[in-house]
């Protein structure tokens, strides 16, 4: 890749389609990915979506769209048709750094770098770190490659950006969770929405949960398969799940050091975990 610019720009391409994928391969130095591959990581398991990972609920537009929607057009730029998607918040992200590089007027370019740092903080380091972790753990061999190399390459970016004012709107704005009156059904909505749990639950994920708690997998919508787990054996689906938020857990604070984003992630997987754990307690108290 010719710069910072270009290398972001092909990193997001990746996730696009696996025609822009193999088109990028040589040149970033990957192999080729197949569609089978692609659709496994970007379609099945891990949507390169902002909304489903920043969004209250947890799935495709809704706030976590609308939100990213507004950036795009605070900068007088009409959103595409997926303002969220990863390919276009990279390829954003580089049209503003180039901008600012090529424009000779001082003050433009100080307000093109600001709504660079701007997307930077509130669109994509929120949840790109935990995002690449869930490709990663996918265990395909391409892709997991251009998780390691997205995560250099973001890590960079956040090494040249000043402090932070705040915590970026989505994680301030995500609900805390109580539980209280709260039925086993209904845990598998909070449990399959990161914002709210601090983990990612890929389908996957959830196959392996039902094989490792003794439980038929139920294939279909993520929130069906945990209900269904649910529904045949609540210790063993609670005890796994609390043991899969203290691996995310884990994972969130191996980048906390100095990253307050991280932390947060962190202290949620922890308390998703806490009170999963309290949960089983008191199904296992006799009566």
């Amino acid at each position: 890749m010719k710069d910072r610019w270009e290398l972001l720009r092909a990193l997001g391409a990746v996730a696009d389609s696996p025609v822009a994928a193999r088109a990028v391969a040589g040149p970033l130095g990957l192999a080729p990915v197949s569609e089978a591959e692609h659709t496994e990581v970007f379609v099945l398991n891990c949507p390169p979506y902002a909304s489903v990972y920043l969004g209250p609920d947890g799935a495709l537009g809704g706030k976590g769209a609308d939100r990213a929607a507004g950036f795009w057009r605070a900068l007088a730029i009409t959103p595409p048709a997926e303002p969220d998607h990863l390919s276009a918040l990279l390829a954003l992200y580089a049209r503003l750094g180039e901008a600012a590089a090529d424009t000779g007027r001082p003050v433009t370019a100080q307000a093109l770098t600001q709504a660079r740092l701007s997307l930077f903080r509130e669109h994509l380091w929120p949840w790109l770190p935990a995002y690449l972790d869930a490709v990663a753990d996918l265990g395909l061999p391409g892709l997991t490659a251009w998780a390691g190399l997205t995560r250099r390459a973001v890590a960079a970016e956040l090494a040249a950006q000043p402090a932070w004012p705040a915590l970026p709107l989505a994680l301030r704005a995500a609900p805390g969770e109580t539980w209280t009156g709260l039925r086993l059904a209904g845990l598998a909505g909070i449990l399959t929405t990161p914002v709210r749990s601090g983990i990612i639950l890929t389908r996957r994920r959830l196959a392996a949960g039902a094989a490792q708690a003794g439980v038929g997998y139920r294939i279909g919508e993520r929130r069906y398969a945990l209900r269904a787990m649910f529904g045949q054996d609540p210790p063993a689906t609670l005890a796994w799940a609390a043991a899969e938020a203290a691996r995310w857990q884990r994972w969130h604070a191996r980048r906390a050091a100095g990253d307050e984003v991280a932390g947060w992630w962190a202290a949620r997987a922890a308390r998703t975990g806490t009170l999963l754990t309290e949960r089983l307690a008191r199904l296992e108290v006799p009566t």
